[in-house]
């Protein structure tokens, strides 16, 4: 109830379709460009990762930094911490409680932008009637999959930036940190031992469905090292903010 009327729930809702709109855009506008993309065997497919190549770089990190540094911020800036405190509810229960919030709150972004990349690829369609439809039909087995793909890639930095905002009562401490390490994860890509860096893990599954990795690594694969990064950072926000003393 208290997200529908904050920045984050609009944040969530504009993060998910604004790339949809964007592209949409320009096929409306560049109109020659439709009949050839829409004649493709696989142009849903295509038009998903299209949409994802500045997701995962960008849009993504940067959504999930801002909008889970303002979930916290829900209780800081109405000095409400207190109030949550003292109802009858242990500190893990308040502690699952807010984080399943913000995962929920992940999933309706990837859930607004798969809708988002459906109507944006057959809007233009739609629209000019001389278009021909794409393609087969929209793979939606094949899209969940791959959603699902870029939301466990995407856990690591949820967990690291809901400990921060937990943890400090400063705003600008979790979003500086995240934007901090967003852009460093941007500037690993291009290194070896880019899987070190977990806010990195959607630009590179990205790559690899793309086959633009110019390196192989023998690490575990991108979403196992994801979930063990999700896991571990989630046990330390956990055992600190129990242990914090000021907790409001």
């Amino acid at each position: 109830m208290k997200t529908k009327r904050s920045a984050a729930f609009w944040l969530v809702l504009l993060g998910g379709f604004f790339t949809p709109a964007i592209l949409c855009l320009i096929y409306m506008v560049y109109i020659e460009k439709l009949a050839p993309a829409y004649s493709e065997p696989k142009f849903w497919i295509k038009w998903y990762l299209n949409g994802w190549e500045s997701m995962a770089y960008l849009l993504l990190p940067m959504g999930i930094v801002l909008a889970t540094s303002l979930i916290a911020q829900l209780e800081y800036k109405n000095n409400a911490w207190k109030q949550v405190l003292t109802t009858p509810q242990s500190l893990s229960t308040v502690f699952v409680a807010k984080y399943t919030v913000v995962l929920f709150m992940m999933f309706q972004l990837f859930v607004l932008f798969t809708i988002g990349m459906y109507f944006a690829g057959a809007l233009p369609a739609w629209y000019y009637g001389h278009v021909p439809y794409p393609k087969g039909p929209f793979p939606w087995q094949r899209i969940v999959q791959m959603s699902t793909s870029f939301y466990i890639t995407s856990l690591p930095i949820l967990a690291l930036q809901y400990f921060l905002s937990v943890y400090f009562k400063n705003f600008m401490v979790s979003l500086g940190a995240g934007i901090l390490m967003v852009t460093a994860a941007i500037t690993a890509l291009s290194w070896r031992y880019v899987y070190l860096v977990p806010y990195s893990y959607g630009g590179v599954h990205f790559m690899q469905l793309q086959g633009r990795m110019r390196f192989k690594s023998n690490v575990l694969d991108i979403h196992y090292l994801a979930l063990i990064y999700f896991a571990g950072f989630t046990l330390l926000a956990y055992l600190l903010y129990l242990t914090k003393k000021e907790k409001g």
